[in-house]
């Protein structure tokens, strides 16, 4: 691998992820989680997902879950089936701290694959977007 292909590589990751971030703030103008209906976050890397609940007028992350939870993190399956026990695995949390509706945040992603199942998973486990 020469130097310019190691450039290459790096302008197209930071553009990907700038990218990413302009989508983010776009959705992120429409979309602000209250008390009563708090936001539903999504990030996704190359292995993991993580998904939050937060309350955007106290700052707060109400509840989290994601692959690397100790639940989760060790056991088999895909990572489309990791992401669908994450989402029920939040969507238990919720239930237990009294949050039955939420707003979906999908982070600049595509509504797709791992951002969709765990979605799904989220909404058998109870909770209402």
């Amino acid at each position: 691998m020469g130097k310019s292909t190691t450039l290459t590589r790096n302008k197209g990751m930071a553009k990907r992820a700038s990218s990413r971030a302009r989508r983010h703030l776009r959705v992120r103008k429409k979309i602000s989680g209250t008390s009563a209906r708090p936001r539903l976050v999504v990030f996704r890397s190359s292995k993991h997902i993580v998904a939050q609940i937060v309350d955007d007028t106290r700052h707060h992350t109400l509840v989290a879950a994601s692959t690397l939870d100790s639940d989760i993190r060790g056991g088999e399956g895909t990572k489309s089936e990791k992401s669908r026990k994450v989402g029920e695995l939040l969507a238990q949390r919720a239930k237990a701290a009294d949050i039955s509706s939420v707003v979906f945040d999908r982070g600049g992603y595509r509504y797709h694959g791992r951002v969709a199942e765990l979605a799904d998973g989220a909404r058998s486990g109870g909770l209402e977007f």
